[in-house]
């Protein structure tokens, strides 16, 4: 899945957002090379000296924002990092805001 960046996030010039973006890149770049690197260090058929190696070059080789685990969802409007939904990757504040201006069909506000 090739990840893009909308056009305004440019304009916006939200750091947050651009970071995001990048670590997006190396994730999808690098990922066979974090498997590859993961499964030989945790083959327990290997002695345990090539596994070192193996170690020591997954840690100078592969770029620390390569881990899936550092993509923050943001919101691709506010550049926002909490109360993001993942669905729409819109924060709740801006759900809330377009819901009230008519922009997202089929939502209205609750009432009983």
């Amino acid at each position: 899945m090739k990840f893009k960046l909308p056009q305004y996030a440019y304009l916006l010039g939200n750091r947050g957002i651009l970071k995001d973006h990048m670590r997006r890149l190396l994730v999808e770049q690098h990922e066979v090379d974090r498997t590859v690197y993961k499964a030989m260090t945790t083959d327990k058929t290997l002695p345990l000296d090539i596994r070192l190696q193996v170690q020591r070059l997954f840690e100078t080789e592969v770029p620390r924002d390569s881990a899936a685990s550092r993509v923050v969802n943001r919101c691709v409007l506010t550049g926002r990092a909490h109360g993001v939904h993942r669905f729409a990757r819109l924060s709740r504040i801006m759900i809330r805001q377009l819901a009230h201006q008519g922009f997202l069909p089929g939502v209205s506000k609750a009432s009983w």
